[in-house]
């Protein structure tokens, strides 16, 4: 096999000879050039596979080099060599396609890492990517520019907020974009922000040393070091408390990181993707949401759509979760008949994706035999705006203590709650005997052991 090439463009000569040998070094054939003109030249007559390039060239920019070879050679990533701390720079770059971006005064083993990433691109082009159509059921308008748009992402560095509603597949289109991507090899962490306690999420993201708190019993990695390499996916972001949000700026900003406790900062090498169902440009306007954080984190802006924007997806997108579920389960002949499917169609899926499996896993367990009719469907019958649903539910068991805020808060725990209380009840009526229990309850024997097992009764 040949070496691979790289372009390196840059009027200054010193700049030039120092990455020409840090790259031969490499085993790494290089060209060279001093203007844009140049550059193009060789990038027609040559087809590098990467270019590196400096902002500032005599003839014009590197956004212009960056935003042709997007044009005419899309397959061939660029990174873009800036001034130190010029982030509107590296911004600009990566909004117009650059691969990812190095400040000057270039550090070696940074610039190793970033070569190294982009030369993956044509490895993993290669390779057998993740199939998005296994994980993006559908055809619709809104789908197929979805899946498209993962494909052109995952070639890139730059950050990634993805906005949609609650339950409409945030997490998997990161992890599309990461398993798409020369990252696919290393860790793809995921972290609810909204899920860690504010005193202890520095620890949590930057890691800590033995000592530096009470209960700091011995060194412990942060989620940075954990996605080395990979990809680090900050799920409801909007949820961080904002001193936590000037430390995760300069660590996505500078590269760097420093663990509680620790007097020395230590590089990092992560992908930054977030995601929040909140209105980032809202939070930024009500003060809750710092706007250099904003601007640094939305460098590409990525919509999921939800469910009731997609609905002609419905039918396949239901019989493909059904299937998953039923083959969790052992039962993998179960299927929807064409009674459930309306139904399913004309329901408005406030809970999205997340509402259907929900309802699916239910339906599964509630049916008689392996089809699933429009019977078996249990919709959501307390709308959001009626708390009077919930307060009656609540009052009608002295033991129950969940107020209709909580109920708001975690409508899935307060059901569980009342579900428990009425199979305990019926249990201990019929003397644990399961399928005396079931006929009790006017249930399916399968219905009532699926549910035991899943609010954890069936011991």
């Amino acid at each position: 096999m040949p070496p691979q090439r790289v372009l390196i463009v840059d009027d200054e000569p010193d700049i030039r000879e120092l990455l020409d040998i840090t790259l031969s070094r490499m085993g790494l054939e290089t060209l060279s050039a001093a203007t844009l003109g140049e550059a193009r030249t060789l990038v027609i007559e040559s087809s590098p596979d990467l270019c590196l390039t400096d902002m500032k060239l005599p003839d014009g920019n590197g956004i212009n080099l960056v935003e042709f070879i997007q044009q005419e050679h899309a397959h061939i990533p660029v990174a873009m060599i800036t001034a130190h701390g010029s982030v509107e720079t590296a911004i600009t770059a990566l909004k117009a396609g650059a691969f990812d971006f190095i400040s000057k005064p270039i550090e070696l083993e940074v610039l190793r890492k970033l070569v190294s990433n982009a030369l993956q691109l044509g490895e993993s082009d290669n390779r057998q990517h993740t199939d998005t159509g296994q994980d993006l059921i559908g055809e619709t308008a809104a789908v197929r520019t979805l899946r498209k748009q993962i494909g052109k992402l995952a070639r890139s560095q730059a950050p990634v907020h993805i906005r949609g509603e609650s339950g409409s597949g945030k997490e998997v289109v990161a992890r599309l974009i990461h398993s798409n991507g020369p990252r696919s090899g290393n860790n793809f962490v995921a972290v609810n922000c909204g899920a860690i306690p504010p005193d202890l999420m520095e620890s949590e993201l930057f890691g800590h040393r033995k000592g530096s708190f009470t209960g700091a019993t011995s060194d412990k990695p942060g989620l940075f070091q954990v996605a080395a390499g990979g990809t680090l996916f900050l799920d409801e972001v909007a949820d961080l408390p904002l001193p936590m949000q000037v430390k995760l700026l300069r660590a996505i900003q500078e590269k760097v990181i420093r663990p509680v406790g620790a007097s020395e900062e230590q590089a990092t090498d992560v992908r930054i993707l977030s995601a929040t169902h909140k209105d980032l440009a809202a939070e930024v306007e009500a003060g809750r949401f710092r706007n250099d954080l904003y601007y640094r984190i939305n460098v590409i802006d990525l919509h999921v759509p939800s469910l009731r924007e997609r609905m002609a997806d419905l039918p396949a997108l239901a019989r493909h979760l059904l299937q998953k579920i039923a083959s969790a389960h052992g039962a993998s002949n179960i299927r929807l008949d064409a009674s459930a499917i309306e139904a399913l169609k004309g329901y408005s899926f406030p809970g999205n994706i997340r509402e259907l499996e929900n309802i699916l896993e239910r339906s599964m367990a509630l049916a008689e035999d392996d089809v699933i009719t429009a019977d078996d469907l249990q919709f959501s019958q307390m709308s959001p705006r009626s708390p009077t649903a919930r307060t009656r539910k609540s009052d009608r068991d002295g033991s129950l203590s969940w107020s209709v805020e909580e109920a708001y808060g975690d409508l899935e725990g307060y059901l569980e709650d009342i579900e428990k209380q009425i199979l305990s009840s019926a249990l201990e009526e019929s003397r644990w005997n399961k399928t005396a229990t079931a006929k009790l309850l006017g249930i399916s024997f399968r219905s009532l052991r699926y549910r035991l097992k899943k609010l954890g009764l069936d011991d």
